[in-house]
């Protein structure tokens, strides 16, 4: 068995390895190509058009990556049974890095659509197989979630096919949407543990009914929005719903006390990517509610696309750049304790989530500035990811155990 794992290169030893550092330096890449061609200094036409890729690629090529490594490296700790490594997670790699760069190039639509819409069928294959073994069913709840991804993939590819951008828009935005529910599900199982652990305080425990609640109105709004229903349904209803699960979400995320992981950046930015969930919702009720009443807003209307960038830049990017950081350390046999210029990325981010957004919905006529700013911040808080966690996710555990 050692030589097995002897002749396993450390970046193949569990799926997070690959997936985050790829992943991770994809995200500062695709940015800076967008927000190159966008500002006209380079001639840069990928698979879609740059506004399809740049949308299509933050979703189902960064997150999805991240989600795959931390979601086949979880499954392992679930299960007991050895996670993908080695030639296995090479080819898994090797087809995500595939569709990335035939999507890039603009490859024939056969062969990029195939190589991108194959990836997620094969990650949940990998997901689903150890947890059928034992028939641990509950952790199959992830399987679901990712075939609808798949779907919103579907949709996309098909809706540029046929020129119909509008839902091939809404396809990616829908997998965000089940990204939501990832996070939400997450959030309960890990984040008061997490916040107990790192400031050694008493863990507060989920109330039942808190949990239910915030579920169960989630997912009415993640199907709503994920499937388009909620274009069908009156803005004032949707402004009411986005707004009571805003409230929901809020209240949970209070009672994780953020106040007593100031002194920890690995938890401070776990629950600042959180607290972006509930004002995203909050940011999207406000959109509904200029819809509703127009006569009645005194603000700048806050665009659909605003609200969700929210999403992506503020709850889904600060999670991923906080779980990435945890995890990595983790797994390698590290000490909890990131390097001290990690916090600068944490902030960065963060900065990123609220200059995209909040500042260009109120400084419209900025948004040139904020956008690049926006870029600048992003690129910064994941080169210094790469730059700091290359060496940890390449190199074997410090403690000698696989993985």
């Amino acid at each position: 068995m050692s030589q097995l794992i002897s002749k396993t290169p450390a970046l193949l030893g569990l799926a997070f390895r690959p997936f985050f550092l790829f992943g991770g330096v994809f995200s500062a890449i695709a940015v800076a190509l967008w927000i190159a061609s966008l500002n006209g200094w380079l001639s840069f036409n990928p698979y879609g058009g740059s506004y399809f890729w740049h949308a299509h690629e933050m979703v189902f090529g960064f997150v999805c990556a991240i989600v795959t490594g931390f979601l086949l490296t979880a499954v392992q700790n679930w299960t007991g049974i050895p996670g993908i490594k080695g030639r296995a997670l090479l080819l898994l790699l090797a087809l995500w890095l595939g569709a990335r760069l035939a999507l890039a190039i603009k490859a024939p639509t056969i062969i990029s659509a195939t190589l991108d819409l194959l990836f997620l069928p094969a990650v949940i294959y990998c997901l689903a197989k150890p947890v059928i073994t034992i028939k641990q069913y509950r952790n199959l709840l992830f399987v679901p979630i990712l075939l609808l991804m798949f779907v919103g993939n579907l949709v996309s590819h098909i809706a540029l096919w046929r020129g119909d951008f509008v839902t091939a828009l809404q396809g990616i935005y829908g997998a965000a949407w089940l990204v939501v529910m990832i996070m939400t599900i997450l959030g309960g199982r890990i984040v008061p543990m997490f916040t107990a652990n790192g400031s050694q305080t008493t863990k507060v425990n989920n109330i039942p009914a808190l949990e239910i609640a915030t579920l169960a109105s989630t997912l009415f709004v993640v199907l709503c929005q994920a499937s388009g229903v909620a274009k069908l349904i009156p803005a004032s209803v949707n402004f009411f719903v986005c707004a009571l699960v805003a409230g929901i979400q809020f209240w949970r995320v209070l009672r994780w006390r953020f106040w007593v992981t100031t002194k920890v950046p690995l938890l401070w930015s776990l629950h600042i990517s959180f607290l972006f969930m509930p004002l995203m919702l909050l940011l999207l009720s406000i959109h509904y509610f200029t819809l509703a009443w127009p006569s009645l807003s005194v603000m700048p209307i806050v665009t659909y696309s605003t609200a969700m960038h929210l999403l992506f830049v503020g709850a889904m990017a600060n999670m991923i750049l906080a779980m990435m950081a945890r995890v990595a350390l983790g797994h390698s046999g590290r000490p909890l304790i990131p390097a001290p210029i990690m916090s600068l990325a944490f902030i960065a981010i963060a900065l990123a989530a609220l200059t995209r957004t909040v500042l260009m919905w109120l400084l419209p006529s900025a948004s040139y500035w904020l956008l690049n700013t926006t870029a600048f911040l992003w690129i910064l808080a994941y080169g210094i990811f790469a730059i700091i966690y290359w060496p940890v996710l390449t190199r074997p555990r410090l403690d000698g155990k696989p993985g």
